[in-house]
């Protein structure tokens, strides 16, 4: 759904919204903008801007408009009229005058109005959201409604739904552009994501180190970007703590230059994702997860993993290797420290080298342990690293997951973006804890 304003002049005021037009042309770009035909023309041709052209006045052009009205995809109507020859308006003018009255929409019949509505929308902070109507078991209309109602009134919200076999993350970086074509120094812009982790972590992705502030509205199954960086999991909630407009920087990472927010996983963790296929998260929600990661208890096999990290070079035989910028507690082999810090600088590195069947039962319950106490595994069976970068090679080649998400890869590489995204939060900063680089248990 886009967010269009609607530019109308009868023919003695064209020249008039053409000034208009380019006096404020940098709030005007921010938007979609439809105008009756000879009216865009004008403008296109006098100010660059693009303008989406519907049929001419004598034509139907302005009823075209007042549908959008209806329809929810005009924000806003400047519509300059004929005040020398002006009797009373005709039928399509009329129609148009009472549906932005009925939806409330802002119309503006004079350039003083006009300009007064352009400078209240200039002091908004220019919103997207990046909605997956698919995510979740939730109503997606009854959802984006309440998005609606809590944020338009603090921001100008433009509205884009993710598209069947698009990938977010395409979406999240032309909107990126548009954002920092139109920013000026005291105004950004920002993204909001709402979906699933794995639309919310494609759309942060391409937000890393541009200094655009992220909002997140979790509507997944796990919701597992949000729960590990603290935000808020109910939507009334996140929707609220975008508004109040706190953000706080955490870190970010790149897997191979893939753009990584949570975790990575090779071996057990690749293979838990690849069992819990859609269809199973739709049926059991979280559950899948847990199901998934029994059935991969029993079936993984060790590998020989090498790991290149501070010009040391450590050779280990395990079935599972993790590499977390941040985690939920959810996320068992990622807790060798007992909580991973998103705003340390670091990665926290896990790895369990059990030799037998029973040990490797004992050290997943010292990792589920010290998920639930949020304290350091002791355990000679498990290795844990911090570090800002480290270089991965397996053999054989095993899967490889980043962020929810399978991927090819071998050898894989690591690094560390310190306070490389800015999010909407409800607090400041996060505790820090003690951090160990390179640390063997």
């Amino acid at each position: 759904m886009s967010s269009s304003v609607a530019l109308i002049a009868q023919d003695s005021r064209n020249n008039e919204i053409v000034v208009l037009a380019q006096k404020y042309y940098s709030i005007l770009a921010r938007y979609e903008l439809i105008a009756t035909s000879a009216t865009g023309q004008k403008i296109e041709q006098e100010t660059g801007l693009s303008v989406n052209k519907v049929k001419s006045n004598s034509e139907g052009g302005i009823l075209q408009i007042a549908a959008q009205v209806v329809t929810g995809e005009v924000v806003g109507v400047i519509f300059l009229m004929d005040t020398l020859n002006f009797q009373s308006p005709e039928p399509d003018c009329q129609a148009l005058i009472r549906v932005c009255n009925f939806y409330d929409i802002p119309l503006a019949t004079n350039i003083s109005t006009a300009e007064l509505s352009i400078q209240a929308v200039a002091k908004l902070r220019d919103a997207y959201l990046i909605f997956n109507p698919v995510a979740g078991q939730g109503n997606p209309d009854r959802d984006l409604e309440m998005i609606r109602r809590i944020l338009e009134p603090q921001m100008n919200l433009h509205i884009i739904f993710t598209q069947p076999g698009l990938d977010p993350a395409i979406q999240a970086r032309e909107v990126i552009a548009k954002i920092q074509a139109n920013q000026t120094e005291d105004q950004v812009g920002c993204v909001i994501a709402s979906g699933g982790d794995g639309t919310v972590s494609a759309i942060a992705g391409e937000t890393i180190e541009t200094g655009i502030s992220l909002g997140v509205i979790p509507r997944g199954t796990a919701n597992a970007f949000s729960v590990a960086l603290g935000l808020p999991t109910k939507l009334k909630l996140a929707c609220e703590t975008i508004a109040a407009g706190n953000t706080r920087m955490v870190d970010a990472a790149y897997c191979n230059e893939i753009p990584m927010i949570l975790l990575a996983g090779v071996g057990f963790e690749a293979g838990m994702v690849d069992n819990a296929n859609r269809e199973l998260k739709n049926r059991l929600g979280t559950l899948a997860y847990v199901l998934s990661g029994a059935q991969q208890f029993f079936t993984q096999e060790d590998f020989q993993a090498q790991i290149e990290i501070e010009g040391q070079v450590l050779d280990f035989k395990t079935p599972a290797v993790t590499v977390a910028n941040a985690a939920p507690a959810t996320s068992i082999m990622a807790q060798g420290f007992g909580a991973v810090i998103p705003d340390d600088g670091l990665l926290e590195v896990t790895i369990p080298v059990s030799k037998t069947w029973l040990e490797g039962i004992n050290t997943s319950a010292a990792l589920l342990a010290s998920a639930l106490a949020k304290s350091e595994v002791e355990d000679q069976n498990l290795i844990r690293l911090r570090t800002n970068k480290l270089k991965l090679t397996t053999e054989p080649t095993q899967k490889l997951v980043v962020d929810g998400e399978l991927f090819d890869g071998n050898p894989v590489e690591f690094i560390c973006v310190p306070n490389g995204l800015t999010i909407f939060s409800q607090f400041s900063s996060v505790a820090k804890v003690g951090v160990k680089v390179a640390n063997m248990s």
